[in-house]
C-alpha cells in the first residue's frame, strides 16, 4: 500500500503550513473517527478538509453519500484521481467558511454519466437539485487548528443543521468544548447551546504527517432538536455571553455592566431575578443559566 508521503510525492505535493495541513495517517485512529460517526448506508456525510483522502475513502465505503469540501485545488485533483471510482463521492472545491450549507448541497446527487465524482467550483452551486427535502446528515472532519472555532460555529448555525459532528481538533480545544460549569468558556457555551459534546478519543501528534506540535482529540457533538436554553433571540443571547466572558476573572455584575453598557444596578437586578449570584464568574454558569439571564435582560 502506498504511503502518504509517497502519494504526495507522486503528485508533487507538500503539506501547506498556511492551510494547516497535518494529515492523519494512522489507520487505528482513522477507524476510531469513523466508528464515532456510526455510519450506515443511509447516511449523508459532509467531510471538511479531506486533504489527500485518508479519511475520505473510509467514509465513502460506509456512507451512502459523501460531500468532501476541500480548499486546496491540488488536493482536489488528487482526490479526483485517487477516488474517482466511488460513485457516492461528491468533491466540492470551496472554502467551507464561505460555503452555505444548503439542502441542495447535501442532497443525494443524480447519477453521473461517467465513473468520476461530481466536482463543483466554489462559485457554483451543486449541479444536482433535490426532488425531495434531504434527510439528516453528519459532519466528519479533521479540522485545521487555526479555523476550528469558526468552522464549528458555521456548521452548528447552518440550516439544515447536522445531526452529528465528529471533529478532530487540538486536544486543548477539545477539553474546552466538553467543559462543565466551573470551567466553561465562550467556545463551550457556543457548542453546548447547539449540541451535547463528548470526548471520544485522543490522537498523539505522531499519528499525523507532518506531526503538529500538539496532540489532538476527537469530539462528537450530537445536536439538539431544541436548545437546552429557551432563547427568543439567539443573537442577543450570544451578545450577553460574550459580554460575560470579556473579563472572565471579574464578577459577572462588573463584566456584564461593562460589556453591555448597562448600569451595574440594572445588571445586578437581572442576575438576581435569574437566580444567579452577581458575584459569580462567567465560567461557572451553565447554558441554561445564560438563557435565563438573557431572557431577563431582554425584557423591557
Amino acid at each position: 500500500m502506498t504511503s502518504l508521503s509517497d502519494l504526495l510525492h507522486q503528485y508533487n505535493l507538500h503539506p501547506r503550513k498556511g492551510l494547516g495541513q497535518n494529515f492523519l495517517t494512522d489507520a487505528h485512529h482513522l477507524a476510531q473517527i469513523v466508528a464515532a460517526a456510526e455510519l450506515t448506508a443511509a447516511d449523508t456525510v459532509l467531510e471538511v478538509g479531506p486533504g489527500p483522502g485518508t479519511l475520505t475513502r473510509l467514509l465513502a465505503e460506509q456512507a451512502g453519500h459523501v460531500i468532501a469540501v476541500e480548499l486546496d485545488p491540488a488536493m482536489v485533483h488528487l482526490l479526483q484521481a485517487e477516488y474517482g471510482h466511488y460513485p457516492n463521492l461528491t468533491i466540492l472545491h470551496a472554502d467551507i467558511l464561505t460555503t452555505p450549507i444548503t439542502p441542495q448541497l447535501i442532497a443525494p446527487p443524480t447519477p453521473q454519466p461517467t465513473d468520476q465524482p461530481a466536482i463543483h467550483q466554489p462559485t457554483s452551486p451543486p449541479a444536482h437539485q433535490p426532488t425531495n427535502p434531504p434527510g439528516p446528515y453528519k459532519v466528519v472532519a479533521n479540522l485545521p487548528y487555526y479555523i476550528t472555532s469558526a468552522v464549528v460555529r458555521h456548521l452548528l448555525e447552518s440550516n439544515p443543521q447536522p445531526e452529528r459532528l465528529v471533529i478532530t481538533v487540538q486536544k486543548e480545544v477539545a477539553q474546552r468544548i466538553v467543559a462543565a460549569p466551573g470551567d466553561m468558556s465562550l467556545l463551550a457555551v457556543s457548542v453546548q447551546f447547539y449540541g451535547r459534546p463528548k470526548l471520544i478519543h485522543h490522537i498523539p501528534a505522531g499519528a499525523f504527517y507532518p506531526p503538529p506540535k500538539v496532540d489532538s482529540a476527537v469530539v462528537r457533538i450530537d445536536t439538539y432538536a431544541q436548545p437546552p436554553a429557551s432563547v427568543a433571540d439567539i443573537e442577543f443571547f450570544f451578545q450577553v455571553v460574550k459580554a460575560g466572558f470579556s473579563q472572565k476573572r471579574k464578577q459577572l455584575k462588573n463584566t456584564l455592566a461593562a460589556g453591555l453598557r448597562q448600569p451595574t444596578e440594572v445588571v445586578v437586578q437581572a442576575l438576581e431575578q435569574a437566580g444567579i449570584d452577581p458575584a459569580r464568574r462567567a465560567q461557572t454558569l451553565s447554558v441554561e443559566e445564560w438563557g435565563k439571564l438573557a431572557e431577563v435582560l431582554q425584557k423591557p
